[in-house]
């Protein structure tokens, strides 16, 4: 969840995988992922070296809603190994990074000591985000692989916009539920549902950065979210959307598995079009009413 928290690994998508504790397994499989991402030359996702040398990580649709990000606070959320969160840095903002296995947590602030960026990073569930960040941020954002991985989407929105300030916003760019159905895309295997939430029992093996890593197959629960259900929790929690957008091309395809275009970019063909790949969402808290204008005009 990003560096790119792609939700999608190489599953052997099996129900009846002991689901036991979602979140403890989702934790495991994280810490594994946190210790092996970034450390291998044929990595596809993740290429600590080219960071380190000044390589910017953030694509453009996220840069384009957040837009001028210096001097403000920004909290990303599901950081990962820190990755995206210090390429934020780099454009000028004081980042928090969140994150709820141990190991991302430890690599992202040695990442930061390497890069020489100021940046803190706070081990903790996304879903129960500590009362110390409310109300302290100008942004949120969370990129790539997000949603699919939490159990209570209510609890995520609200805590977003808890941590926003009055007129903060909210950038959300995530996988499109759509896109999330396929197993494979040629051939074409449909094997997820769209929205409703009910948890999956996936056993997965290799990463979405390396297919045959060396990792240990691990336990996952997944939640499928329609774009229907992401609208109404944010504005449940609060929020106001302002744009949503489903986008059809993108810079890099995060599962690996959508053919390349002669321009660069990838696509999710199907007949005669093609389907959306991602979707963003920006979001804002309204400012709090002013109760002393309020009183006077009554």
């Amino acid at each position: 969840m990003a560096a790119e928290n792609t939700s999608d690994g190489v599953c052997a998508r099996e129900d009846g995988v002991a689901a036991g504790d979602g979140l403890a397994a989702n934790r495991a499989l994280w810490d594994e992922l946190a210790a092996f991402h970034g450390t291998d030359p044929e990595d596809r996702s993740y290429d600590v070296q080219a960071f380190l040398a000044g390589g910017q990580t953030l694509r453009g649709t996220e840069r384009e809603l957040a837009g001028d990000v210096a001097g403000k606070d920004l909290l990303h959320l599901q950081c990962h190994f820190g990755m995206d969160t210090l390429n934020w840095a780099r454009l000028g903002a004081r980042v928090t990074g969140v994150d709820f296995s141990s190991k991302a947590i430890a690599r992202a602030r040695l990442l930061a000591e390497q890069a020489g960026l100021a940046a803190e990073f706070v081990e903790a569930d996304s879903q129960r985000l500590p009362d110390a960040l409310a109300g302290r941020f100008d942004l949120v954002v969370a990129t790539y692989g997000i949603l699919s991985w939490i159990g209570d989407l209510g609890a995520w929105m609200g805590g977003a916009a808890s941590a926003l300030r009055p007129g903060g916003r909210l950038v959300l760019v995530d996988l499109h539920p759509v896109f999330q159905t396929v197993l494979t895309f040629d051939p074409f295997v449909a094997d997820w549902p769209y929205g409703g939430g009910a948890p999956q029992y996936d056993a997965m093996t290799g990463t979405y950065a390396l297919a045959d890593a060396p990792v240990q197959p691990k336990a996952s629960t997944q939640y499928p979210y329609s774009v229907g259900e992401i609208v109404t929790a944010a504005a449940s929690a609060g929020l106001v959307v302002e744009r949503l957008g489903e986008h059809t091309k993108t810079e890099t395809d995060g599962r690996h598995i959508l053919p390349q275009g002669p321009d660069g970019l990838y696509r999710f063909p199907f007949s005669d079009t093609y389907l959306p790949i991602l979707y963003s969402l920006s979001a804002t808290l309204p400012p709090a009413p002013d109760t002393h204008l309020r009183n006077a005009d009554c």
